[in-house]
């Protein structure tokens, strides 16, 4: 069961032209509360990992001088609700700086504030998100903090952009802060020596072992009840997404790695992804009526199992030994 019911899986795959982008807004839609600890880390924040997320639509037309209209696509934009007032955030993912990438955060957020604006008698009252942007790649001079400053007749107003370094955060400390997102991307702090790894089977072995320790890790911590089976698959399929594509030259780093995560998601694992969301569906079921509650989150979660593991509607049925009667009823509305 994702831990955000906003979309399904984005379209990840190697043909991709944004495959890294693809997996960001996968994990964030998917697995949202992921994200909550890297805000934490981020902007200093203190969420607990409870708080509720809700998304805002990720795709904005941009007027440009000559008169058309650019279609930009947002990593994310999401307000989180928690014990406080809600606070909006606009996190952008980055495989490498440019000179445009301010350029690009300005127009998301002044057009998410926008979106949200209200206009109140003669005064148009708006928001800009907290902003913030991970590059996947950094140096010494990629600053951990880039700033907007908006010049007016009555004044002038900065807006800080935070910067998050994926490649300075090695394992332990992914663990130790929660910040599971990361995890798809911890190929890159490797990039450098792929191609040695691809020629020497005992460095690669090194990294296998690392691999080898975030499998374990995962696994615990699905055990503990700390994130679902969902999440757990996700953050590794994420992860071959992300290999496939940085890699994809080097066979022998695909095929070490790809062997140590393993690939093909178990019965048993589609079964507890599928419980997993029964319970979530039930909750929500009982305050519309126990019997109807229930065969809606029924008919709900085939569609997701379906979608996600790409079973077809009678083997999602086989494996959760649906009744002849619910299978009726459930094959008129699929």
């Amino acid at each position: 069961m994702p831990d955000n019911n906003h979309t399904a899986h984005s379209e990840t795959d190697s043909q991709s032209p944004t495959p890294y982008d693809d997996v960001a807004r996968t994990l964030l839609n998917d697995c949202s509360t992921l994200i909550l600890p890297v805000l934490n880390e981020t902007f200093g924040e203190h969420y607990r990992g409870d708080e509720k997320i809700t998304f805002a639509k990720n795709e904005h037309y941009i007027n440009q001088q000559d008169g058309k209209a650019d279609k930009r696509v947002t990593d994310s934009s999401f307000t989180v609700i928690g014990e406080k007032e809600p606070k909006k955030y606009l996190y952008e993912v980055q495989s490498t700086a440019d000179s445009s990438m301010l350029v690009r955060i300005f127009e998301y957020a002044t057009q998410v504030a926008l979106d949200e604006g209200e206009l109140v008698g003669n005064i148009l009252e708006v928001t800009i998100p907290n902003c913030a942007v991970l590059f996947l790649r950094s140096t010494k001079n990629t600053p951990d903090k880039m700033t907007i400053k908006i010049s007016a007749s009555g004044g002038s107003l900065s807006i800080d952009v935070f910067v998050m370094k994926s490649q300075k955060y090695e394992l332990d400390e992914i663990f130790q802060k929660g910040l599971l997102f990361l995890l798809p991307f911890y190929i890159f702090s490797h990039e450098k020596y792929l191609e040695e790894y691809d020629k020497d089977q005992e460095k690669l072995a090194h990294l296998e072992e690392e691999y080898v320790r975030i499998m374990n890790e995962l696994d615990e911590l699905q055990l503990q009840g700390k994130i679902s089976a969902y999440t757990r698959k996700t953050i590794v399929e994420m992860s071959h997404k992300v290999l496939e594509n940085l890699a994809k030259k080097y066979e022998n780093v695909k095929k070490g790695v790809n062997s140590v995560m393993g690939g093909k998601v178990l019965e048993y694992e589609t079964k507890t992804i599928f419980r997993e969301g029964m319970k979530e569906g039930l909750r929500e079921g009982k305050q519309e009526g126990l019997r109807e509650g229930k065969f809606e989150t029924l008919l709900q979660n085939l569609k997701k199992l379906m979608q996600k593991m790409g079973i077809s509607a009678e083997k999602a049925m086989d494996l959760l030994d649906v009744s002849e009667e619910e299978r009726a009823e459930l094959a008129k509305r699929i």
